[in-house]
């Protein structure tokens, strides 16, 4: 499984850890599909049309090991009409644009039809940081 915490990210953390530049912690955190998955400086394809939009989720575990997961589900709109298959999932710090944070691959690729309803249910979905 691939995905990492976004270079820009990266860098804002070296920059707050050597008391550079503070860091603010994003308000909240959004959760971002992707049918084509983005690498560390972004770009990919995310999900568009459908009733598809970001969804906020700013319930995850404390880190331990360098890794933490979402607390709680994480449930997105109930689709309007078929979304592209879901390969990747992305982190944001706004509902559109925004700061892209991270990324990772999804286990199982998923396509949501029309009135599906994409779904990840507590603990899915991994962020971590390696050494």
């Amino acid at each position: 499984m691939a995905g990492s915490l976004s270079t820009d990210l990266h860098n804002k953390l070296i920059d707050h850890i050597l008391k550079i530049t503070s860091y603010t912690v994003p308000t909240n955190i959004y959760v971002a599909l992707y049918s084509v998955a983005p690498t560390i400086a972004g770009g990919g394809t995310e999900l568009t049309g459908g009733g598809y939009a970001r969804k906020v989720h700013n319930s995850w575990d404390a880190a331990a090991s360098g890794a933490s997961e979402n607390t709680g589900a994480l449930t997105f709109a109930i689709a309007t009409g078929d979304w592209s298959e879901a390969v990747a999932f992305g982190l944001f710090d706004a509902i559109t644009g925004g700061n892209f944070l991270g990324w990772g691959d999804l286990t199982t690729s998923r396509t949501v039809l029309d009135g599906d309803t994409a779904e990840f249910a507590a603990g899915e979905l991994d962020v971590s940081m390696s050494a």
